[in-house]
């Protein structure tokens, strides 16, 4: 399925088909970006283990989680697993090439992935994220969900690797994504 447009007014949509698309291939797993929890709300009725990788503390200003206590409890409780750490592509080479100048290589990978969409470069960020913090089992395929920005717009059946071997990745299946990523 291919989106007219990029954003949140997809997401509806883009849960509804990652879910369908989990039971159709009996994939056990769900790895959705929320950094507020509003998108990771909205897989509740499904029977899949979700994982909800949020934005690192001190993305949009410095000690501050822009995932209120309250929400991060009530999907704990509900059984998803909650991912706060350093984003794959933005790690401390980031704070080298703000400081100096220079190349990074991970915003090289993630330019890359941007040309299929910013939700496919989440995609591929947030499930390595999970794999690496043990939340999914290595070597299985799993649906990870992502966007532009806020909501969801791209879902892919994705099978991940580690970081330290993340061009082992492998992009089984777009569900959705954008038509036009601009």
């Amino acid at each position: 399925m291919y989106w007219e447009k990029a954003g949140r007014e997809n997401t509806a949509a883009t849960v509804r088909l990652a879910l369908e698309k989990a039971e159709e291939r009996a994939i056990r797993y769900i790895v959705v970006a929320s950094n507020t929890g509003e998108t990771a709300r909205l897989f509740r009725s499904g029977d899949q283990k979700i994982v909800c990788v949020t934005h690192h503390t001190g993305f949009r200003a410095p000690g501050e989680n822009e995932m209120e206590p309250a929400v991060r409890r009530e999907l704990t409780e509900n059984g998803f697993a909650v991912l706060t750490t350093t984003h794959l592509f933005a790690n401390v080479e980031r704070a080298v090439t703000k400081q100096f100048g220079g190349l990074n290589i991970g915003g090289i990978i993630s330019g890359a992935l941007r040309m299929f969409g910013q939700g496919m470069k989440v995609c591929c960020e947030i499930s390595a994220m999970a794999l690496d913090a043990g939340l999914i089992p290595y070597g299985e395929d799993v649906i990870a969900v992502g966007g532009s920005g806020r909501g969801a717009d791209t879902a892919v059946i994705i099978r991940p690797a580690h970081a330290n071997d993340f061009f082992a990745t492998e992009i089984k299946e777009i569900i959705c994504k954008p038509g036009s990523i601009r």
